[in-house]
């Protein structure tokens, strides 16, 4: 009978941490525009569309670990190959930068307080995956190394990756807490 109380005990608590725990997503699909007109509701409407992936310019939701961390990231431009800002620091000889611009705004309840460019990705078609560098391109000002952002307010900036030359880009991904929070938004680049 002991045993068996025990084991309901620990399978009560295996569960509860289990149902704690959130499964990652990656989340691809657009925020929709605002400006876009509502369809007519008749019987000649069409079903509903496809979703579709978002790209360049399109702004994604997404949530961080805590409750009340939102951001809207948005990847306003991209420069393939980024020229360095000057002639002191520039990727090695096999290698190139791609500048990626985002914009952040904290559409949650809390600040927002990281260092944007940790939850950073680009993969190339061939699955590989890249990670930030911190350089100065002649695209504009880089993303603040880190960034404090109360309910409301926005930050944009340049963040740069290095991949070889060799790379064709196809996703960049972002997630909030350093990469570490459960939901990744990805754009497809090509």
């Amino acid at each position: 009978m002991r045993r068996t109380a025990m084991a309901a005990t620990a399978a009560t608590i295996l569960l509860t941490l289990t149902g704690c725990l959130s499964t990652p997503e990656v989340t691809t699909e657009p925020k929709p525009a605002d400006s876009a007109p509502a369809a007519p509701a008749d019987d000649k409407t069409p079903a509903a569309a496809e979703p579709r992936e978002a790209k360049v310019g399109d702004t994604i939701t997404v949530k961080g670990m805590q409750d009340g961390e939102q951001l809207e990231a948005t990847v306003k431009k991209i420069v393939d190959p980024a020229k360095p800002a000057d002639e002191f620091f520039s990727p090695e000889d096999d290698k190139r930068w791609i500048g990626v611009q985002f914009q952040l705004v904290n559409t949650g309840s809390k600040p927002y307080d990281d260092s944007p460019s940790n939850g950073v990705q680009i993969a190339d078609t061939e699955g590989q995956r890249f990670g930030t560098v911190f350089a100065e391109i002649k695209s504009g000002p880089s993303m603040a190394a880190s960034v404090t952002l109360p309910p409301g307010e926005k930050a944009l900036g340049w963040i740069v990756l290095e991949l070889p030359k060799a790379s064709k880009a196809a996703t960049v991904q972002f997630s909030m807490n350093s990469g570490f929070s459960n939901q990744t938004g990805q754009w497809k680049l090509q």
